[in-house]
């Protein structure tokens, strides 16, 4: 449960940071297309920190889950491949990584998916 505060945590913060990162010093120095990859990266790694939080919390009321633990772990690799291809994308402009950023997409379905069987089971 605390591993997985620390993490969503930490990915919600540098969220905001690459936001922040990209509407202060990309805005005017990339095409827009890339702008608007870079703020699609930067939502997803959001929402998914969100869904990390919403996971520990779970974690701490209910008992240990394997199913949980996997979803929050999907997520994590969801952010890293999804958002993370799509911020490299934008400022290096390599378009191969777009072949990687769908099996971010994936792990994201799978995490939402495992936690719902989770949700079945456990409440």
């Amino acid at each position: 449960m605390k591993l997985f505060i620390i993490i969503g945590a930490l990915n919600a913060f540098l969220s905001v940071a690459f936001g922040a990162f990209g509407a202060h010093a990309l805005e005017g120095k990339l095409e827009q297309k890339y702008i608007e990859t870079w703020q699609t990266a930067v939502q997803y790694q959001m929402f998914h920190s969100i869904g990390i939080l919403v996971i520990a919390v779970f974690l701490g009321q209910y008992p240990a889950s394997a199913l949980l633990s996997w979803s929050s772990w999907l997520m994590l690799i969801g952010i890293i491949l999804f958002s993370g291809s799509l911020y490299i994308l934008s400022v290096t402009k390599i378009s191969i990584l777009g072949a990687i950023t769908p099996l971010g997409g994936i792990s994201f379905l799978v995490a939402w998916v495992l936690l719902i069987i989770a949700s079945v089971k456990l409440m």
